[in-house]
């Protein structure tokens, strides 16, 4: 007898072959209604929202995660209008993407095609529920979602909304798939389904990623994570770069795009933090402080002994997803190139500068999914990206690197075709 999640990815797999055949203009309609059917339950999603965070809160899980997991009407909206942007998108499906005949007289043409059932497992965040349900309906797959135990009240009742308007519109419900249990024993049995599931696609800390990775028999597209770095160089405009690392940092300090570890220039250390003290303080940053010269500086500038601390040999490879920086000195762009391959410069990583010589250097050489000359490291989004949203963002080097949008839920077949043609 199949098990619960078993039964769920066949179902799944089943109505990937039909959502593999839907015209564009009926996925973009199924969209557009799906995002006024969550619209209209506003108050509803918030008051299931405020249930989560309240548990949230009563558990004392990190600041960071309730942060993530909190719906505001901000936030509430930003959900609704990626929904609504991924149907304005051009349809990634059915595009040829390359044709030519080889010397047997066989005509070759690459076409997208949907990956089939993808499989989402991630933490907190319940707007990940409309938007990856919105890119999967968009790329013509199914998708089997699991949310953490967190953000059960909101993910449950923004699948019960999608169920409503998927089973009106004629479309089969297990299009897009909710696992509606928090027995974490589920994640491994889905792992496990390679039967019925394409991808996998984690989206959360680190352990979830490594779980993943570990335990699954379905290729799994690694991301998310990681540390973020910016590099305030000896030509940078200083007055410009304050306001990039503190954009960086404090816009949204429980992302994965937030900056961990600022690195100045020792030539312009001193300027550069008297210009971004009084922003530091009164915006709570503590500075994770990383060597007796850099301590000594900050001393005599006069910063809050408050918001100093003592680094500790762990701390450069720390993801923070709070309001605390990695802050040290270098020598100069070869020294900050070395730190960033040491320690895990594989998500977004910037470099403040004028000198066009050292942003080519960087760009070069810095192996990161998204690297930036003269910008916030916050900016790795797929709305920011133009994507309308993102499935995640994705670290490895294989199939997708960065935001995933909808091409990168698709993949491509060959199609060939001759005049009863026989291989000589």
């Amino acid at each position: 007898m199949s098990s619960y999640i078993e039964t769920l990815a066949r179902q799944a797999y089943v109505a990937s072959t039909k959502a593999a055949l839907m015209p564009t203009f009926q996925k973009n309609d199924l969209l557009l209604k799906i995002a006024d059917a969550i619209e209209s339950h506003y108050t509803d999603v918030l008051a299931a929202n405020q249930k989560d965070v309240d548990g949230a809160v009563n558990r004392s899980l990190p600041k960071a995660l309730v942060d993530r997991l909190a719906l505001n009407p901000a936030r509430f909206t930003e959900m609704v209008m990626g929904i609504r942007k991924v149907a304005a998108l051009q349809d990634p499906v059915g595009r040829i993407i390359d044709g030519y005949s080889v010397e047997s007289t066989l005509n070759i043409r690459k076409k997208t095609v949907p990956f089939g059932v993808v499989g989402v497992i991630y933490e907190a965040r319940p707007n990940v529920t409309a938007d990856i349900a919105a890119l999967c309906l968009k790329s013509g797959n199914a998708c089997i979602l699991r949310g953490g135990s967190e953000a059960i009240h909101t993910n449950r009742l923004l699948h019960s909304i999608m169920q409503e308007v998927l089973l009106r519109e004629g479309v089969d419900p297990n299009t897009v798939t909710f696992i509606d249990s928090t027995d974490r024993n589920d994640v491994k049995e889905l792992l496990s389904l390679d039967k019925y599931i394409d991808v996998i696609i984690p989206r959360g800390g680190e352990a979830l990623h490594r779980l993943c990775q570990k335990e699954s028999t379905i290729p799994v597209i690694v991301g998310g994570f990681g540390i973020c770095h910016i590099f305030v160089d000896e030509s940078a405009d200083l007055e410009k770069s304050v306001g990039v690392v503190i954009n960086a940092k404090v816009q949204k300090p429980s992302a994965c795009n937030a900056l961990d570890t600022l690195l100045i220039h020792k030539k312009v250390a001193e300027d550069f933090l008297a210009k971004l003290k009084a922003q530091i303080e009164s915006l709570g940053v503590t500075l994770v402080v990383h060597g007796t010269e850099l301590s000594q500086i900050l001393k005599n500038l006069g910063y809050n002994p408050r918001f100093l601390v003592e680094s500790k040999d762990e701390d450069f490879d720390t993801e923070w997803l709070s309001l605390k920086l990695n802050v040290a000195l270098v020598d100069n762009l070869d020294e900050v190139l070395l730190h960033l391959r040491v320690h895990r410069a594989t998500h977004s990583d910037a470099i403040l500068t004028e000198n066009l010589a050292n942003a080519r250097r960087f760009t070069e050489n810095v192996g990161s999914a998204c690297v930036y000359v003269n910008a916030s490291t916050r900016f790795t989004d797929g709305g920011q990206f133009g994507l309308g949203a993102e499935v995640a963002i994705s670290t490895q080097k294989l199939h997708v690197r960065g935001p995933m949008g909808l091409e990168a839920l698709t993949t491509y077949t060959y199609i060939c075709e001759g005049d009863y043609l026989a291989r000589s």
